[in-house]
């Protein structure tokens, strides 16, 4: 009988040693962060339009003509406009926080165009422009 008790106490012993594990079931995953980096995005860059209405006879002659001025960043953008089977571009700046700017272009032909211009609100501006052969047009600036 001496036996018997040494063999149970001996199993019961073993049983409680033998390193049982309770593992939930349906266990959530651990989740993972990457390390990429965060990009950026660059807001949609504005383009504003240049309507030029003729103001002399030489420019009736051209007609009414419309342009745009895109990518006005720091005061710098591109004027870009056709005429006449010409096509002008150049450039329109303004100086941080003025509202008076000036745009020139070059045609793919030979002529040129000068402007200047003054911004009244953040999406509208007036303003005059001289081309080589004489004509002259006022400029509407506008979003």
């Amino acid at each position: 009988m001496l036996k018997l008790k040494v063999a149970l106490s001996a199993i019961a012993v073993g049983s409680m040693l033998s390193g049982c594990y309770v593992v939930p079931v349906n266990q959530a995953p651990t989740p993972t962060y990457s390390q990429q980096p965060i990009v950026a995005v660059a807001a949609p860059r504005a383009v504003y339009t240049a309507r030029l209405y003729p103001t002399n006879d030489s420019a009736a002659a051209m007609g009414r003509i419309a342009g745009t001025i895109s990518n006005p960043e720091r005061g710098h953008g591109e004027f870009s406009f056709t005429v006449a089977n010409e096509t002008f571009s150049g450039e329109a700046t303004r100086a941080p926080g003025s509202t008076k700017g000036t745009a020139n272009a070059t045609g793919n032909r030979g002529g040129y165009a000068k402007c200047t211009y003054n911004m009244t609100s953040n999406s509208l501006g007036t303003g005059t422009c001289a081309f080589a052969n004489g004509a002259t047009f006022d400029m509407h600036i506008s979003l």
